[in-house]
């Protein structure tokens, strides 16, 4: 099980809290967690990868093991202990703005 924890808004959306399990298939990648939170949550389509391009919107950010992976790709491999749910994929809502 992966853990992911979600912002407030996409919370909202899915009708849930801010922490969800979900099973992901291996191998475990950005884009896999993504695909599965949308298939518990079909709420979710669309709201963190645009539909078309398969990139992460603009405003959303990926973190895992306390680290920005945001830029390194939606199809890296997810740290051994995001894997194991030691840690949680975290997907953040970006701020911009001075």
């Amino acid at each position: 099980m992966i853990r992911v924890l979600l912002p407030f808004h996409l919370q909202t959306l899915a009708a849930c809290g801010p922490e969800v399990q979900i099973t992901v298939p291996a191998p475990a990648t950005p884009r896999a967690v993504i695909t599965a939170l949308e298939a518990r949550f079909p709420t979710l389509r669309g709201a963190i990868v645009e539909h078309v391009s398969g990139k992460r919107r603009p405003l959303i950010r990926f973190f895992a093991c306390q680290q920005d992976i945001s830029h390194d790709g939606m199809d890296i491999p997810l740290p051994a202990a995001v894997i194991s749910g030691a840690e949680p994929f975290m997907i953040v809502g970006a701020i911009a703005g001075g």
